[in-house]
């Protein structure tokens, strides 16, 4: 397998379009040795940071858009997607599953390096999820924003109803805190506390539901198995914060079916020649998100932003 290094040389040397070439092959190989269609979804979120708006980064409606783009013309039964993502919108990944799930019985997420949010709710819809040592996935306790005198603000959903639930109690033990929790609470925009609650709900839900229709549909347990799972993903109060990482054996403890990346060498080395020559390609151009399929073919987000410089070789894989 070559390394992250060797492949950052290859695609800064190539200083053209035919570098995504580079990039292309391993996606192509991959395909090759499963015999699976393969698309990648992937953002450059764990490199760019605050250059980038983190809506450029994230799942929105859009990359729909992008799926349909990259699985034109694909005729297989199985698919292997590749899950690079700090996730995004719910509703985007709700919209998404339906799709992909309509034109596929069999999927597998592949998880190189980290699949957050509602990238991991996606990656729960899947029959199995593909983890290595370094791999994680995240929490699903949905983050709201809303306006403030100083700007958008963004929260746990649990963290407000707690923090309001905490507001009943201390006004009930002592009237005097009242007019410190009103100054509080009126910040909240009208109807807050209810889309705080519904989306809680919503997220658990739609976990629960597509861990019963896919990877637990033969298991007699799926209902038991599907709520807890569902229940301990959107539990913020054990996770403590949303982006903390839920590693491969921690998954595997609370019963989800996965797959480790290190079992199969061949894989392994495939999958991450492919990741790396997608985190090089983030570094050594504009792009900041992409969907693209085993044939080359997809749909890119690209950005003017500072040139990062990149070192030459002997960068460990």
């Amino acid at each position: 397998m070559p390394t992250r290094g060797e492949i950052q040389d290859a695609i800064v040397r190539l200083k053209s379009a035919s570098q995504d070439d580079v990039r292309r092959k391993y996606v192509a190989d991959l395909s090759a040795h499963t015999g699976r269609d393969t698309i990648v979804y992937a953002s450059a979120f764990t490199l760019k940071g605050p250059a980038v708006p983190p809506i450029a980064l994230s799942l929105t409606l859009d990359d729909l858009q992008g799926f349909m783009a990259s699985l034109h013309g694909l005729k297989g039964e199985a698919l292997d997607l590749i899950l690079h993502s700090p996730g995004g919108s719910m509703e985007a990944a709700d919209q998404l599953v339906q799709y992909l799930r309509a034109k596929y019985k069999r999927i597998r997420a592949i998880v190189p390096q980290n699949a957050m949010s509602a990238s991991t709710m996606i990656a729960c819809a899947c029959d199995s999820i593909v983890m290595g040592k370094h791999s994680a996935i995240g929490p699903i306790d949905p983050q709201v924003t809303f306006p403030t005198a100083s700007g958008a603000f963004t929260a746990p959903a649990q963290a407000i109803l707690d923090e309001f639930a905490q507001a009943k109690r201390e006004i009930a033990a002592d009237p005097a805190t009242i007019p410190l929790w009103a100054a509080k609470v009126q910040a909240y925009p009208h109807g807050l506390l209810t889309m705080c609650d519904t989306t809680l709900t919503l997220a658990r839900e739609k976990v629960r539901e597509w861990l019963s229709a896919y990877m637990f549909k033969d298991d007699s347990a799926q209902g038991p198995k599907s709520t807890s799972i569902a229940e301990w993903l959107g539990d913020a109060k054990e996770h403590k914060t949303h982006g903390r990482p839920i590693s491969i054996a921690q998954a595997r403890e609370k019963g989800l079916v996965v797959e480790s990346l290190e079992d199969d060498q061949e894989l392994q080395e495939r999958v991450l020649s492919v990741f790396h020559a997608i985190m090089v390609t983030f570094q050594v151009t504009g792009c900041v998100k992409m969907v693209e399929n085993q044939n080359g073919k997809g749909v890119y987000t690209t950005m003017q932003i500072a040139a990062v410089a990149v070192p030459a070789g002997g960068q460990a894989g």
